[in-house]
């Protein structure tokens, strides 16, 4: 596995590289969001690990650009712990949000995690082909696309597997800890303001399907049968 390491600070990406190292993986480094761009369109990384703010391009900007050509996944790295941050992202795709300082251990953790996710996201996707259809909403795995009266909707890679798992589950009470496990894995770091924050954005995706996506006080959600 090769990891882009992209931070505008040597020092930080010196840390990050030891402890990939040690971990096993490979990995090239960028010291800004431009130079992590060319560098994730000539390599084939599996995972990158980015810097929000950096000079000449900022890390939002930059997986935005790096998302258009392949769907790697992205952890950002933010110095700053504001929602509107993390909002940001999960709007963007991305697939886990570290604030500064981090524990390097704790870092490769996550890296570890991702990848274990989107690995288990590709192999599903060739190992089967199944479409659950509801009014005029089509959700369709193995594409991972869904239409809404014919019309795609362009939601992250996280949106995709939370409303996929509930669809799959329609009908039955999802705890909050057994989407979250489900959804993110056991091993997720972050807590159930994330699984909130997807909530609300893939409500927002959904317009009058959100509907079916039932808030269950104090145990979880429901995606209704149609």
């Amino acid at each position: 596995m090769k990891l882009l390491i992209v931070d505008d600070e040597e020092k930080i990406r010196d840390l990050i590289a030891k402890y990939a190292a040690f971990e096993g993986y490979e990995y090239i480094e960028a010291e800004n969001g431009m130079d992590a761009i060319e560098k994730a369109r000539r390599e084939a990384v599996d995972l990158v690990i980015m810097d929000i703010m950096m000079p000449e391009l900022d890390g939002f900007s930059a997986a935005r650009e790096i998302r258009k050509d392949k769907p790697v996944p992205i952890i950002l790295l933010s110095a700053r712990g504001e929602e509107y941050d993390k909002i940001h992202g999960f709007e963007l795709g991305i697939d886990d949000y570290v604030v500064k300082p981090f524990s390097p251990k704790e870092l490769m953790l996550r890296v570890g995690a991702v990848l274990r996710r989107s690995q288990a996201v590709s192999m599903e996707s060739v190992n089967q082909h199944e479409v659950v259809v509801i009014d005029d909403m089509r959700v369709d795995y193995t594409a991972r696309q869904v239409t809404i009266e014919g019309q795609a909707l362009d939601l992250s890679p996280k949106e995709y597997d939370l409303l996929f798992y509930m669809v799959k589950n329609r009908g039955i009470a999802l705890t909050r800890d057994k989407l979250i496990s489900e959804v993110w894995g056991f091993d997720f770091f972050g807590d159930d303001r994330t699984l909130d924050t997807h909530i609300k954005l893939l409500r927002k995706q959904l317009g009058d399907y959100a509907r079916y996506i039932t808030t269950l006080r104090g145990v979880g959600y429901r995606f209704e049968k149609n």
